[in-house]
């Protein structure tokens, strides 16, 4: 895997389903997590789900906003691993006070 680019992986079980990304949520690969999401997101909405940051290396302002649509329409939890991941995490859950900052 390059490291320009975003791995998305999907693991379904009893307990929930994750959606475990590696790489950058940036530009076209914010898009196709959207478009990832669209297509299996109903499916996975009804399981708990989970989204794993471990593995992203960057998010531009469009990754950060497609982890924070997820979040809205899911209270997904998140797995995070060090300080930056955590910090996207909480972007992604702070969408009423950080949206308007993100708009200027």
């Amino acid at each position: 895997m390059g490291q320009h680019t975003l791995k998305i992986t999907i693991i379904e079980g009893e307990q929930g389903a994750v959606i475990k990304l590696e790489g950058r949520i940036a530009g076209p690969y914010a898009a196709e997590l959207g478009r990832t999401w669209k297509e299996k997101g109903t499916a996975l909405a009804t399981h708990k789900l989970s989204l794993d940051l471990r593995g992203v290396t960057y998010s531009d302002a469009s990754g950060t906003q497609a982890l924070r649509e997820i979040y809205q329409q899911t209270g997904a939890s998140f797995i995070a691993g060090d300080p930056w991941t955590h910090f996207l995490a909480e972007q992604a859950m702070s969408a009423v006070a950080q949206h308007a900052h993100e708009e200027n």
